[in-house]
């Protein structure tokens, strides 16, 4: 059950990459932060990227 849950945060975080990457040249998402503009596209990768890493772990433990 756990290796699962683990599995399934590992397709989110990869499908969470190209969707980021579509919606930037779409125009679909921007996002002010200040005086500054950050990409909303980094800021979706780089959760993308942790969610697959905590579910690399996750399905790490839950296979033990």
């Amino acid at each position: 059950m756990i290796r699962n849950l683990g599995k399934a945060m590992q397709v989110a975080g990869l499908v969470i990459l190209p969707v980021a990457m579509l919606m930037q040249l779409t125009g679909g998402i921007r996002a002010p932060t200040g005086s500054f503009t950050v990409s909303a596209m980094l800021i979706m990768m780089v959760a993308g990227v942790a969610i697959f890493l905590l579910g690399r772990l996750v399905e790490g433990y839950g296979g033990r």
